[in-house]
């Protein structure tokens, strides 16, 4: 099935095959993000950086700030954003602890 944008939805199976198909995207899209968490882990020197609740705070703004700007409910945003940044910080703290007991 071709996925339709949104608004040219006309039938739930298109709206179903369009919201299956951005999840794949969010998906690969995490995985790069976590690839990034990755590398964190390898650069920071200490598992004491790894948590840093003022540039968590950037973060969960700059996202809640994005999404108000796009017309999304920011909230919402901001609420997904924190359980995001968590799940990267929990990712990074086992990356490192990865990291050091390798080494």
């Amino acid at each position: 099935m071709t996925v339709k944008p949104g608004p040219d939805c006309t039938n739930m199976a298109e709206v179903r095959a369009g919201v299956d198909a951005l999840d794949r995207e969010l998906v690969a899209l995490l995985r790069r993000r976590f690839d990034y968490m990755d590398a964190a882990a390898r650069i920071k020197p200490e598992r004491s950086a790894v948590r840093d609740e003022r540039r968590k705070a950037e973060v969960i703004a700059n996202a809640r700030a994005a999404a108000e700007a796009a017309g999304l409910p920011g909230a919402a945003i901001a609420e997904l954003w924190d359980r995001l940044v968590e799940a990267s910080i929990a990712y990074e703290l086992q990356a490192f602890d990865a990291r050091v007991t390798a080494s």
